[in-house]
C-alpha cells in the first residue's frame, strides 16, 4: 500500500558518520560489534556510541534487522541500547549527543528533521539520503520496505465491510500515504494491487 525508508539517524553535532555502508551499520548494531566510532572506522572518534533503536516488537526493528543484522550470518540486534516503540524517546536520546546513532521510520525524521541529521547509506552503489524520491526509484537500499495489509480470499468474500475497507483504502493511498510521511506506490504497482481487489468488487 506503500512504501518507507528506514532512516539512520546522529546529532547535527556529529560530522564525521555522514555516510555509512551496511558492513558499517551491521558492526554498529549488532551484539558484540562496535563500541566506539573509531571501531567503525579508524578516522573516526575514539569515543563511545550511544545507540537507540525500535522496540523488538516493532516492524522497523525487524526489517532492520533482517536486512542490516542479518548480512551478516548468525548476527544478532544489540540489545545494550535504549530501546523504545516511542520515537520521540529515540529522538530526545539523539539529538543532543554526538556520539548517538539510531534509526526508525522516514515519516518521523521527516517530522523532526531539523533536531537530527540523516545519514547517508551505501549499498554498494555510493552514498544515497534517505527520501521520497531515492525509496521510490530504489537507489536508496537496502532500507526501502514495502508497507503491507493483509487479508484473505474468504475474508473479502464473507466481510463487506473489509472489502470497503480496503477498497477505499487502496483508491486513496495514493493521497494519504504522502500526508502521513510515506512513499506512494508507483502507478503500474498500485494498479496491480487494485486489480487483486477488482476481482471480489461487485460488478
Amino acid at each position: 500500500v506503500a512504501i518507507d525508508a528506514l532512516t539512520v539517524v546522529i546529532s547535527p553535532q556529529n560530522t564525521w558518520a555522514k555516510c555509512m555502508t551496511v558492513a558499517q551499520l551491521q558492526k554498529a548494531f549488532s551484539a558484540g560489534g562496535a563500541t566506539k566510532w573509531s571501531d567503525i572506522d579508524p578516522s573516526w572518534p575514539a569515543e563511545n556510541i550511544k545507540f537507540y533503536y525500535p522496540g523488538a516488537d516493532s516492524g522497523t526493528f525487524d526489517y532492520f534487522k533482517e536486512v542490516i543484522i542479518g548480512s551478516v550470518k548468525g548476527s544478532t540486534h544489540r540489545s545494550d541500547g535504549t530501546s523504545s516503540e516511542d520515537d520521540n524517546v529515540l529522538v530526545r536520546g539523539i539529538e543532543g549527543d554526538k556520539n548517538a546513532i539510531g534509526y526508525f521510520g522516514l515519516a518521523y525524521y521527516l517530522g523532526e528533521g531539523k533536531k537530527l541529521k540523516a545519514v547517508e547509506v551505501d549499498g554498494g552503489k555510493g552514498c544515497v539520503a534517505p527520501s521520497f524520491d531515492t525509496a521510490l526509484n530504489g537507489t536508496y537500499t537496502p532500507l526501502s520496505r514495502p508497507l503491507f495489509v493483509y487479508t484473505a480470499a474468504a475474508i473479502l468474500k464473507e466481510k463487506q465491510a473489509v472489502l470497503g475497507f480496503l477498497d477505499f483504502y487502496l483508491k486513496n493511498t495514493q493521497k494519504l500515504s504522502k500526508e502521513v510521511g510515506y512513499v506512494s506506490l508507483p502507478d503500474a504497482l498500485l494498479k496491480t494491487q487494485q486489480d487483486k481487489l477488482a476481482a471480489y468488487l461487485p460488478k
